[in-house]
């Protein structure tokens, strides 16, 4: 089951140093990658609207990987002032490190403007206990002030 911690970075001067320390840890290239708003929005048409596709395109990237919409929301106005977003996909303890690395390179704590964990059947969140061998651990796992959200999918 795949893993990935997002991290929003204000200061978009840290971001190289932060993506070269995940990849120190092990991680192929094209698990860790960032996105930031584009300076201009490609046409792609008479009924093209660039940034509104970007818009779209970056709010199912991340509810894709398991941030409620109202967390997609203000990642995406994170972006729209000027942060970037860091993504590192890959094992528990791989995923585990590069989040502490983010939180260390002052990751922007989103939390307070999300809403509540979104109810998934069928799977147990952090707080719930098992109830049968087959359940699947998913959903989004952050601590308090800690900067960096990690989304097991």
């Amino acid at each position: 089951m795949p893993k990935s911690t997002v991290g929003l970075f204000e200061d978009s001067r840290v971001v190289g140093d932060v993506v070269r320390e995940i990849e120190a840890l092990g991680f192929p290239r094209n698990e860790v990658r960032t996105l930031d708003e584009p300076a201009m929005f490609d046409v792609t048409g008479v009924m093209s609207f660039g940034r509104l596709e970007f818009e779209v395109d970056s709010l199912r990237e991340l509810t894709r990987i398991g941030a409620t919409e109202a967390e997609a929301e203000a990642y995406l106005d994170g972006l729209r002032h000027g942060g970037v977003l860091v993504f590192a996909t890959g094992s528990d303890q791989m995923v585990d490190a590069a989040a502490d690395i983010m939180r260390l390179r002052g990751a922007v704590e989103i939390e307070e403007t999300s809403g509540p964990e979104p109810h998934l059947p069928t799977v147990v969140h952090e707080s719930m206990i098992p109830i049968h061998e087959g359940s699947i651990l998913a959903g989004r796992f952050s601590q308090p002030d800690s900067g960096a959200c990690v989304f097991v999918w």
